[in-house]
């Protein structure tokens, strides 16, 4: 009876060792499975759901903001907007000209380069109307104009030597190149322009870097 018995508790014994051990395999495949999806989710979402992906983007949008408003990493220089520039203007003409010279200022002052060239569109105000500037077709180069600098252009006009009133001018506006927003400024020149035929503008602007004559 004693062999039986122990017999019996030997075979109870195994039986539970042999539990334990599929119970050990269950749970340590548990914690593995945990770790493999968590791997396949990081990888999917790199190639599919834009994690890598969507961050080049927003890496190239950044880069785009820059090119559009400043230099950037390529060395692109975004171009000089109407509310980074401090416009003036002021009287340059020479005594004897036969026509008069009003210098326009156009300084950096939005805390970065920018990229300026061609001509300003320039109207003056006067007591018939507004009267804009011609192109006076010299060349227009290029300019980088950096942080706190300036550039200069000429607004070229007709002395009124006819002994008559005139026409009044009242105000000049100044739109940079490439741009729809005007500063208007006080007019520093002749308080008159001769009346025309009409005929065409009698006044004159020149490019970006060029002062004109008078300068």
């Amino acid at each position: 009876m004693r062999v039986h018995k122990l017999s019996l508790a030997a075979l109870a014994v195994a039986a539970g060792l042999s539990l334990t051990a599929c119970q050990n395999d269950d749970a340590d495949t548990g914690q593995s499975a945990p770790s493999s999806a968590s791997s396949v989710s990081s990888s999917g979402g790199g190639s599919g759901s834009g994690g890598s992906d969507q961050g080049g983007g927003k890496d190239s949008g950044e880069q785009g903001t820059a090119a559009g408003t400043g230099s950037n990493e390529n060395g692109k220089v975004g171009k000089c907007r109407t509310d980074e520039l401090e416009i003036t203007a002021a009287d340059r003409t020479i005594d004897g000209d036969g026509d008069g010279t009003v210098a326009v200022t156009l300084k950096n002052g939005g805390g970065r380069d920018c990229a300026i060239s061609g001509y300003a569109g320039i109207d003056l105000k006067t007591s018939e109307g507004a009267l804009s500037a011609k192109r006076s077709g010299e060349p227009a180069d290029p300019h980088i104009l950096k942080d706190g600098e300036s550039t200069y252009f000429g607004v070229n006009y007709p002395i009124n030597k006819s002994g008559g009133s005139g026409v009044r001018v009242t105000g000049l506006v100044v739109t940079p190149p490439d741009e729809t927003k005007s500063v208007t400024l006080d007019w520093p020149g002749a308080g008159t322009l001769p009346v025309t035929d009409g005929a065409g503008s009698p006044v004159k602007v020149g490019p970006i870097g060029g002062i004109g004559q008078g300068g």
